[in-house]
């Protein structure tokens, strides 16, 4: 347990308090000096509380704060086991009371600037993990869509070349025995995915299962009452949970500041030596007259999903995939070539003649947070590219799977 002192330094007659640990009873707060104050003795968590002066709901717009769901703001305090609480009175301030200097609680918050970037990820992931929780996998099926599936007894050769010509990464797999999808053949490694979902678990779970497992997707089944089977419904991908988040995100962004923060200040990605930022996995990249043998061997032992090709001077070009590696498939030219007399440049061009020149999604060290979480939900993106501005200097990478890994902590 950790004693954490509240504080009322805005001025009023009387005050009292409330927060999510005291199931927002009112408590009263005692004058001391020149504020109001009232200690705690909490375990370690993320509260929520607000303040009730002469009868006026009010927050402290120089503390952390978090909108909910109707609009309110709530002041937010993370508690630590390594928590410090001052509980005598703070040395007298030398201005004057001033009650507008307390926000009322239904007005706009204030600018998120002065916030400590460590309380910022708190609160951000908190309020994520709040989102999450409380919605479930079927609330990110689209409302009409079309959905691919192959015969699992179907070769190998013939389906790999229908994901081809249709442009699937991926597809679930019908075994017409068991009456239902027993897996997934995937770009990657065609091995046989047997997680599946129900659309009644959260989505926190879901994207753990995807992360966990190091796979693209899993396919969501419509939960029955009775078990006379079990109806595929759709697939649930990591872009698929992150654009329903943006969406709920998008309608309280005001109350999370990190949201607004640059990624120059966020521990997230993949970076290069060069910009002193250090990551769990260190930055890859490959010329274009390199080999396409050496390109595919570092997605394997990597485990990564791509590796940014770069030119003489280091400046993007383009991303190579695992999924790129379908465009091989045209005509059978995988059956006609040999990996260690085609560089990089020719595989891409092979890519070129089957689906066109293709954008490169980037972003600048200086992008905020949001500008990402955007970028990547828009269908198709799985990752954006750090540059340098001027330059394109490839300075760093984010993933998918990256965000999820940092927004679930």
């Amino acid at each position: 347990m950790v004693l954490q002192r509240f504080s009322w330094p805005h001025g009023g007659r009387h005050a009292s308090f409330c927060g999510s640990f005291t199931g927002w009873r009112e408590y009263p707060m005692a004058l001391v000096g020149s504020e109001f104050q009232v200690v705690f003795d909490l375990p370690p968590g993320v509260y929520q509380y607000r303040f009730l002066v002469d009868g006026v709901w009010r927050c402290d717009d120089t503390k952390p704060f978090v909108r909910d769901e109707y609009g309110l703001i709530s002041n937010e305090v993370l508690v630590e086991n390594n928590a410090q609480p001052v509980v005598q009175p703070e040395p007298p301030s030398t201005r004057g009371i001033n009650m507008d200097e307390g926000t009322i609680f239904t007005t706009m918050p204030p600018e998120p600037s002065s916030q400590n970037p460590g309380m910022q990820i708190a609160v951000f992931r908190h309020g994520i993990s709040g989102i999450l929780l409380h919605n479930t996998i079927y609330d990110v099926v689209p409302l009409s869509s079309k959905l691919a599936i192959l015969d699992a007894q179907l070769p190998v050769k013939q389906a790999f070349k229908i994901m081809h010509d249709e442009g699937l990464a991926l597809v679930p797999l019908w075994d017409d025995h068991q009456g239902t999808v027993t897996g997934m053949l995937t770009a990657s490694d065609f091995v046989l995915m047997l997680r599946k979902v129900k659309d009644s678990d959260n989505l926190v779970d879901v994207a753990l299962t995807i992360i966990r497992n190091e796979i693209s997707s899993v396919p969501i089944f419509k939960s029955l009452p009775d078990s006379s089977g079990m109806p595929l419904l759709n697939l649930a991908t990591l872009q698929g949970i992150l654009k329903f988040l943006c969406s709920k995100l998008q309608e309280q962004a005001e109350g999370y500041s990190l949201l607004h923060n640059q990624l120059v200040n966020i521990p997230i990605g993949t970076w290069s030596p060069h910009t002193g930022r250090t990551s769990n996995r260190q930055l890859r990249t490959l010329r274009l007259s390199s080999p396409l043998n050496s390109c595919l061997d570092l997605l394997l032992q990597d485990r990564v999903s791509s590796i940014p090709i770069v030119d003489d001077n280091g400046s993007l070009r383009d991303v190579y995939s695992l999924s790129d590696i379908m465009a091989l498939a045209k005509n059978d030219v995988y059956a006609r070539i040999e990996l260690e007399q085609v560089t990089v440049q020719n595989a891409l061009d092979v890519q070129y003649q089957v689906q066109g020149r293709r954008q490169c999604h980037t972003c600048l060290q200086t992008s905020t947070l949001l500008e990402v979480l955007e970028e990547l939900s828009i269908p198709g993106v799985r990752r954006v590219v750090v540059i340098e501005q001027s330059t394109r200097f490839v300075e760093g990478i984010i993933s998918l799977r990256d965000i999820f890994t940092f927004l679930l902590g």
